[in-house]
């Protein structure tokens, strides 16, 4: 199977990425042409962060296929879609817990907050707008998905090539992953690098990217929960 080199392969993701994202802002940016002052002012609308992650993931997964396809490898072996083997599920579903406590326990005993403010906003204005459905599903299906395609299939696949490599390869993939989300704060951001270096693990151990795609899924499930429990309770 050709594999594409280290910098191929970064192109490739870089492009995914750059055309999900441009795409989508001009679309949102035209749906809602003259009120971009609103678009400006409220950057967590629930209803532009749920067109945003609706149009720029199949877009970026589309890229990536698009690359496969050009090296001529098959889709599934390329970025690892298989079904894993039990015992991974359930090392990956233990890790998880383990992982979330650690972290919110973490949260807690210093003060800070579980749940973000572009958590709560796009939750609670999603909400209101009706977009609410919409939302639970681009997080917790569409996003998994392209980061996930990306990063633990796409990118693992083109730098992970040797035994020797994928220690490098985990650590640089989870710090670009990490850097991406700048929706949260510097705590905000270690966490995800800390989950992104378990689900890389996970990938190396299990060769299952669908696993990952599981456990980010469950992930995103357990953020949403802590929001409307912090919404219904203690705002």
């Amino acid at each position: 199977m050709k594999i594409w080199g280290y910098w191929a392969t970064f192109g490739w993701a870089l492009l995914a990425f750059v055309v999900g994202q441009f795409v989508a802002l001009a679309i949102i940016v035209w749906l809602r042409v003259g009120n971009l002052d609103a678009l400006l002012s409220v950057p967590f609308d629930g209803a532009l962060v749920t067109l945003f992650i609706l149009i720029a993931n199949p877009l970026m997964i589309a890229v990536v296929a698009l690359a496969v396809r050009i090296a001529r490898a098959p889709q599934s072996e390329y970025l690892a879609l298989k079904v894993p083997a039990r015992r991974d599920v359930w090392t990956g579903l233990v890790g998880l817990v383990v992982l979330i406590a650690l972290g919110d326990g973490l949260l807690y005993v210093s003060g800070r907050d579980l749940v973000t403010p572009f958590q709560l906003q796009s939750l609670t204005t999603a909400a209101s707008q009706g977009w609410l459905p919409a939302l639970l599903i681009g997080a917790i299906i569409f996003a998994p998905a392209g980061e996930e395609i990306i990063f633990r299939g796409f990118l693992f696949r083109g730098w992970a090539r040797s035994p020797q490599a994928v220690v490098p390869a985990v650590v640089v993939i989870s710090l670009l992953w990490a850097a991406l989300h700048v929706q949260y704060d510097w705590a905000g951001i270690l966490q995800i690098f800390v989950i992104g270096l378990f689900l890389g693990w996970i990938r190396r151990r299990s060769g299952s990217t669908l696993l990952t795609f599981i456990l980010h899924a469950l992930f995103n499930v357990e953020g949403t929960l802590e929001t409307v429990l912090q919404i219904r309770f203690f705002s």
